[in-house]
């Protein structure tokens, strides 16, 4: 028996999958923007309509701007999302006016925020959040500080599911935790040490504060971010400590600005990484509908098994998917010479994927970070269950071909050199036998699978479970040890949750998953 698959179907996983994380913040902004209007028509707000669209429209002008001049004197196509975005936010960072001058270090604001992007970088990647360190530097400068006047009490109505949107779809709600306890805990202290209720404090913490903005669409700008989650969770707590306590140094105060700007810093230092130049090998076919693109890094690239890459391919009339997507690495880590990515390449197709598969051998693209922590654990005796559903398979093809390639990969769980081999169990799921992706090369590794196809494949050693996931009763049947092991689950949204159910149902107990947004 298998699981139904419609049923379960992530509804707001599907709605953020239609879009980029960028195209999804510029939308939300436009939603913050205009939701500033509707207040400040209804005299709700202490700024005019005129002064919020002369400082909307100096902002993201002048980010425009600018990332078309830097974009011709770097030789690079200008990222129309991410000028977007700078523009938005430094908007609701300084304060609406329609006084000229007053514009005119806006505009600086987005002058150099944009350039540090450009300037301000690590072999090709840019170290400090852009919005941040334009409205720090006309601090430093004392051309203008910014007031963060977004933290207005009416504008949570929008700012709040607004932040909780984007810390799902990029999966940061535990960092964003993480800091609002940080910061929240510092600021509520102050208030109850001077007197305050406990209730007034917790309402000026979220009316009066930046901390969800901040969280929301600053901090968890995914340039800036270190890789692992550990690493994000540290540098959390650090800004959320020193977003709440006011420091100072010399004639420089403390300010959201300055305490994000150190924790890009504690970012770099944990994990520096490089800008990333793949120069396409080979585009070979996996099935009918899914392909392997083998890149030639220009530098080793660094990466665990089961961590994904961002690639950016700027191109004509991009879709609301935007110019770059994730995808998990296929490629092991101890073989640096090439890197490759398998995605699902069936028609409609996002006009990303549609520009990249018709790149030819020789053909340069770019990434911009490699990240993730869908990681096997670290102790070798930890059986492992691996349940796959269609091009979902890709992140254990990393993490399989990792351990084939050290020498510890054997089925049955018997010594390999010397070395207790993982006891791995894969449970693999694809609409057809045609649509087994990898199935030569994971027969050649000797694992056992558990392949759920209409039609028994009859790949010898192989155990055939029918159509769909195996549902709980099934996969109990088929794993009788399932407690014992550490599960993973890759997928769309919809095969992700019915598995992880499953495997729940089964008796199965710690489960990670990925889930393939987009998809």
């Amino acid at each position: 028996m298998s699981v139904s698959l419609s049923a379960s179907t992530p509804r707001l996983d599907a709605l953020t999958g239609r879009w980029t994380m960028y195209r999804l913040t510029v939308f939300l902004l436009l939603a913050l923007t205009a939701w500033s209007f509707v207040l400040s028509v209804a005299g709700l707000l202490f700024y005019t309509p005129a002064e919020l669209a002369a400082t909307a429209a100096t902002a993201v002008v002048a980010s425009l701007v600018a990332s078309r001049v830097m974009g011709l004197l770097f030789r690079t196509r200008p990222q129309t999302d991410s000028s977007l975005i700078t523009g938005l936010l430094l908007f609701f960072l300084f304060w609406p006016t329609t006084e000229g001058s007053q514009l005119l270090t806006v505009a600086l604001a987005a002058g150099a925020a944009t350039a540090s992007k450009y300037l301000l970088v690590w072999r090709g990647r840019h170290i400090f959040n852009p919005a941040a360190f334009g409205a720090a530097l006309l601090a430093v400068t004392g051309l203008n500080s910014a007031v963060w006047w977004v933290a207005a009490p009416l504008m949570l109505v929008v700012v709040l599911p607004a932040a909780a949107l984007i810390l799902y779809r990029n999966r940061l709600l535990p960092m964003a935790g993480v800091f609002l306890l940080a910061s929240g805990a510092i600021i509520v202290a102050r208030f109850l040490s001077g007197g305050e209720p406990l209730t007034t404090a917790l309402a000026t913490l979220f009316a009066s504060y930046p901390v969800l903005f901040f969280v929301g669409f600053m901090l968890s700008e995914p340039l800036t971010l270190p890789p692992r989650r550990w690493q994000r969770l540290l540098e959390a707590a650090v800004v959320g400590v020193l977003f709440a306590v006011p420091l100072n140094l010399g004639p420089v105060f403390m300010s959201p600005e300055l305490a994000l700007l150190l924790g890009n810093l504690l970012a770099f230092v944990l994990a520096p990484r490089a800008g990333i130049r793949l120069r396409l090998r080979e585009n070979r076919a996996l099935t009918p509908t899914a392909r392997e693109l083998v890149f030639e890094p220009q530098r080793p690239l660094k990466f665990r098994p089961g961590q994904y890459v961002e690639l950016s391919l700027p191109h004509a009339s991009p879709d609301g998917r935007g110019t770059r997507r994730i995808f998990s690495l296929t490629t092991a880590p101890e073989q640096p010479e090439t890197v490759a990515v398998g995605l699902r390449a069936s028609d409609p197709s996002s006009s990303f994927k549609t520009a990249l598969l018709k790149l030819k051998p020789g053909a340069v693209v770019t990434g911009t970070s490699v990240a993730g922590d869908f990681l096997l654990p670290r102790n070798p005796g930890v059986p492992l269950l691996l349940l796959a559903s269609g091009v979902g398979v890709t992140p254990f093809m990393s993490q399989l071909r990792s351990l084939a390639a050290a020498g510890n990969l054997d089925g049955s769980g018997g010594q390999t050199d010397g070395q207790a081999a993982r006891d791995v169990v894969l449970v693999y799921a694809a609409s057809s036998v045609d649509e087994l992706a990898y199935a030569a090369e994971l027969h050649s590794m000797g694992i056992r699978v558990l392949v759920c196809t209409p039609e028994d494949p009859q790949i010898t050693g192989w155990t055939w479970l029918g159509p769909g996931l195996p549902d709980a009763q099934a996969l109990a049947r088929a794993v009788p040890d399932i407690a014992q092991r550490a599960a993973y689950v890759s997928g769309s949204p919809a095969a992700v949750a019915a598995a992880r159910a499953a495997v729940r149902g089964a008796g199965g107990r710690a489960v990670k998953t990925d889930a393939f947004l987009g998809y």
